[in-house]
């Protein structure tokens, strides 16, 4: 099967043309980073815009790119949620009017089920694995038995991971986003410089929180000005990455063992992160299980991810309702909802 995959759930506008769920003719994406950084963040009136007047541009390239005419294409995903409404709607009502002029079936997938199957795109994953998403809007543990079948272990009761990535680095003057900055100037300064609290680590749940390190990181900044760059920074960086890894971590191994999970696939933007990658990678050899953590181009949001979920439904019969709506907030535990056959 060969399907274009559309993403505009926040500010990257991306398309992607994908065969049988598994190889990538073509993957676009359009980013808004530039745009925001005015304003330290996704402003969502702006994001939308800026995804009415990229949508199409970038699904033609798709199309050339992947040397196909769209009516070579056998079905359409789109993300239908969560994400900012707005930004979602152009999407979604471009995916629908393309499915319903060309008279193919239509699939809209979870943002978070992207990213959790972008893995495939490099390597299958045998199921049930444990799914550590880390984002800017999620930081999440899942089981996952099998497409559409997921199960909410862990959540963030506050920020997640790259929103607490994102404001720290605001805090320290960093250009928006700052979550490659931070990394980036961390690989120069000492962990143990900067003694900050890891919230919830010892808690005896699966939650995690964020909001503490960052106040914790403000205030530090407060009564200790840093330069930029300079040594101190670096250290703060180092300081809070760790820290973060380190709840990370501790979260996750406490998931594997209360699941039983050998395999364990790390996804989201945060899965960029040099620190994230290293801890993984250890605690995976630690507990002897198999890690898959996407490529950095797959770690971010993209079309392409969305290909393989969408691609499994769309070769069951399984579409969107004519009816169906984006949708901002939506529980990954709930996704078989949806499906009408």
């Amino acid at each position: 099967m060969l399907v274009l995959a559309i993403e505009t759930s926040c500010d990257e506008t991306a398309a992607a043309v994908v065969r049988d769920g598994r190889e990538i003719l073509s993957s676009i994406v359009s980013s808004q980073i530039a745009v925001h950084a005015e304003y330290g963040g996704v402003v969502p009136e702006i994001a939308s815009r800026k995804h009415l007047e990229a949508i199409v541009p970038v699904i033609t390239q798709a199309l050339r790119e992947a040397g196909v005419e769209l009516s070579a294409i056998e079905g359409v995903v789109v993300t239908r949620g969560p994400g900012l409404s707005g930004a979602l709607l152009v999407g979604f009502s471009v995916a629908r009017a393309l499915a319903f002029a060309c008279g193919i079936p239509i699939i809209g997938v979870h943002h978070i089920e992207g990213h959790i199957f972008a893995s495939f795109l490099e390597k299958p994953v045998e199921f049930p694995f444990l799914a550590l998403v880390v984002s800017g809007g999620h930081t999440h543990l899942y089981q996952v038995e099998g497409f559409g079948c997921y199960t909410t272990l862990g959540r963030t009761i506050d920020d997640a991971a790259g929103e607490a990535f994102d404001k720290s680095g605001k805090i320290m003057g960093l250009a928006y986003p700052a979550g490659a900055r931070i990394d980036a100037l961390a690989r120069g300064g000492d962990a143990a410089a900067v003694h900050l609290p890891r919230p919830m680590i010892h808690d005896g749940t699966l939650r995690f929180s964020f909001s503490g390190l960052k106040t914790a990181l403000m205030q530090h900044v407060a009564k200790h000005p840093v330069t930029i760059p300079g040594q101190a920074a670096s250290d703060l960086c180092a300081s809070f990455q760790q820290a973060v890894c380190d709840v990370l971590e501790s979260k996750t191994r406490a998931a594997l063992q209360q699941s039983g999970a050998v395999r364990l696939v790390v996804a989201g933007g945060v899965a960029c992160n040099s620190g994230v990658r290293s801890t993984m990678a250890r605690l995976a050899r630690q507990q002897g299980i198999e890690l898959h953590i996407p490529s950095p181009a797959l770690c971010g949001d993209n079309a392409a991810m969305l290909a393989v979920a969408g691609n499994h439904y769309l070769a069951r019969g399984l579409v969107s309702s004519p009816d169906q709506d984006v949708t901002a907030t939506w529980e990954m535990d709930r996704v078989k909802e949806i499906f009408r056959e």
